[in-house]
């Protein structure tokens, strides 16, 4: 059986190997945003310009992307001014994937010099001043998976082995998502996210526990990729799309064709949020430096 520094530098090679790759598939300047797209949000790919796409079963020992809605392509190009690499389509525990696995394209986004990060999700809304379609700036979240992204051996070079998370989402970043909502009267607030394994839905009793322990959406995605962000030194920013309502009084049954069509509907308006955040320029964010320790 192989030790934990053997899997951890078997692990940290792959992640290497794949970056590598990226880099030299990669035609343009080096990527200042990382955008992580959730169920049914592949929409944003289109305003990318001058856009090389690249697909996951390309790319050497990443993982493929099995959940409804998720493409399984990445692109490069440019948005506004800023440099991005999109991933269309993510990785879920549910699908029987390790955290090492669902954070891959983080950690290989951080390999490629990345300063911040977009990451969006589809979820199910807990406060009952929720409806459908809605988006959710996260500014905090509390994270039920069962696992860390981080267990095992620490890379001393990439993050601290016990990185501070008291401000896991750029405030100032939340602040701004929240303007540009406003000017565009787009349906926007802030909150806060509770990831769970998946991927059954909750039950009654779950989502009043949920909602008791002071949480606004519940997600099976984000948080492992926001704590990766953290390590990392990456500034973080999510935004959630309400594609059902968890309201345990008055709870009804959803298909996963009800979440796609709702996040159809939103999706326009999560695209016009992220591109108008990026027209202003990543650097107006300013953020507190996490800086790298080891």
């Amino acid at each position: 059986m192989p030790t934990i520094q053997e899997k951890g530098h078997a692990q940290r090679q792959r992640i290497e190997d794949a970056a590598s790759a990226l880099v030299d598939a990669n035609p343009g300047a080096p990527p200042e945003v990382v955008i992580i797209l959730g169920t049914g949000l592949g929409g944003l790919v289109e305003e990318i310009s001058d856009r090389t796409s690249i697909s996951y079963a390309s790319i050497p020992g990443f993982p493929q992307s099995t959940a409804p809605g998720h493409e399984g392509k990445l692109h490069f190009g440019t948005i506004g001014n800023t440099r991005v690499l999109t991933f269309q389509g993510r990785f879920h525990l549910y699908e029987g994937y390790s955290m090492e696995e669902v954070v891959m394209p983080m950690r290989v986004a951080a390999r490629l010099g990345v300063q911040s990060a977009i990451i969006s999700n589809c979820c199910g809304g807990l406060s009952p001043e929720m409806e459908k379609g809605d988006l959710l700036i996260l500014d905090d979240h509390i994270h039920l998976m069962g696992s860390n992204p981080l267990t095992g051996m620490n890379h001393d070079d990439w993050g601290p082995r016990f990185p501070d998370m008291s401000e896991p989402y750029c405030l100032d970043s939340v602040d701004r998502f929240l303007q540009i909502a406003q000017k565009s009267t787009i349906r926007a607030s802030r909150g806060v996210y509770v990831a769970v394994p998946g991927p059954n839905l909750e039950t009654r009793a779950e989502y009043r526990m949920l909602r008791g322990l002071g949480a606004d959406v519940v997600g099976m995605s984000t948080v492992p990729e926001v704590i990766i962000c953290a390590h990392e030194g990456i500034r973080a920013s999510a935004i959630s799309v309400i594609t059902d309502l968890c309201d345990p009084d008055h709870l009804k049954k959803v298909s996963v064709e009800e979440i796609l069509s709702v996040a159809a509907g939103a999706e326009p308006h999560l695209t016009k949020l992220v591109v108008q955040f990026l027209q202003q320029g990543v650097h107006a964010t300013e953020c507190p430096e996490r800086g790298h320790q080891g």
